[in-house]
């Protein structure tokens, strides 16, 4: 099942000498996370092995390694933006609406037409149906052809998603998840922010949507999972976990490479567990304190020139036939 629309025409369619360090991140994680907000990243993900490439964001080399993996004819480029916020009104963001649109002409100067984008949830901030329109026009500026969406609790406000499935569920199941193939890659868009209780939820259907959708493919099948929450215990204090999540990982075990991209925590993160890779994007509204760091996460406010450091994209490359997945962030300034 897909769900997107035409961009064209708007159609639905830490301490580093100890080897565990707080949030749970060994020292190699901890270093990656570190440089990330002073430089461009890829992470290469291989087999369930993740190795980081840290290079100043001025670098003209900074982008090879993804361009590398992504180079050559059959090549998938794609990227993920999330938590626009669209509706936002407060002084952690003045103008979200103008951060968003920068997001989006960065993603066409990337140099490539990206194979399709993934708006990872949040897309508005009070889920009427002016921000769903207004987003939905912002967005057909993406030069791309296919348009994919999840909902994040924003987008959900008072009416379990309704609207949001009006301008952005077509094609899709239950509560608006659904799965796509493309370059040898399977998608899953899962949705985790409608029972919400404390932590993301996914429910009984959908984890049954996923076992029958991946029973027929291979064990060597790379699989892309996006949600809006996390799909792995970040920080349970503030919701930033599924409850039920452990139901879809045991399922995608088998896999020799499983990627899981979220967006929700408003900043980039990384954890490995065996042969799955999670990453969490940052936003183009506005940042949110690091796990623990604040008596909850509430915008931040951050002098005017640090904002757009802590906004961007993501772009990803993978090669047909390499099993590999090449990760770029890159910060909006």
């Amino acid at each position: 099942m897909t769900n997107y629309y035409d961009s064209h025409d708007g159609a639905s369619a830490g301490d580093t000498s100890r080897p565990d360090t707080e949030y749970g991140m060994n020292r190699r994680q901890l270093l990656r996370h570190a440089g990330w907000f002073g430089g461009a990243v890829v992470l290469t993900v291989a087999s369930g092995e993740v190795i980081s490439h840290i290079a100043d964001s001025l670098d003209t080399n900074a982008g090879a390694a993804a361009g590398a993996v992504a180079a050559g004819r059959g090549a998938l480029r794609f990227v993920q933006v999330s938590d626009s916020h669209i509706g936002f009104r407060g002084p952690a963001n003045l103008d979200v609406v103008g951060s968003f649109t920068e997001a989006i002409n960065q993603v066409n100067s990337l140099g490539f037409r990206p194979d399709f984008v993934m708006h990872s949830g949040d897309l508005t901030h009070l889920s009427t149906a002016g921000q769903f329109d207004q987003v939905k026009q912002l967005m057909a500026g993406l030069k791309t052809d296919r348009i994919f969406t999840v909902p994040g609790e924003h987008d959900s406000i008072g009416d379990a998603g309704r609207a949001y499935r009006r301008t952005f569920g077509m094609g899709t199941l239950g509560d608006g998840w659904y799965s796509f193939d493309t370059h040898g890659v399977h998608f899953i868009a899962l949705v985790n922010t409608l029972s919400l209780e404390k932590l993301g939820h996914l429910g009984n259907e959908q984890i049954d949507f996923v076992r029958k959708d991946i029973a027929g493919l291979s064990s060597d099948t790379p699989i892309v999972v996006f949600s809006h929450i996390p799909l792995f215990a970040m920080y349970p204090q503030w919701g930033w976990s599924t409850d039920d999540a452990l139901k879809v990982i045991a399922l995608l075990r088998r896999f020799s490479s499983v990627t899981c991209l979220n967006g929700h925590v408003h900043q980039l993160f990384t954890k490995t567990e065996g042969n799955i890779t999670f990453h969490s994007a940052t936003t183009t509204a506005y940042p949110l304190p690091k796990p623990g760091r604040a008596p909850a996460p509430a915008p931040q406010v951050v002098p005017a020139r640090q904002l757009k450091e802590a906004l961007g994209i993501r772009s990803v490359g993978y090669r047909q036939g390499d099993r590999e997945l090449a990760i770029k962030d890159q910060r909006l300034a």
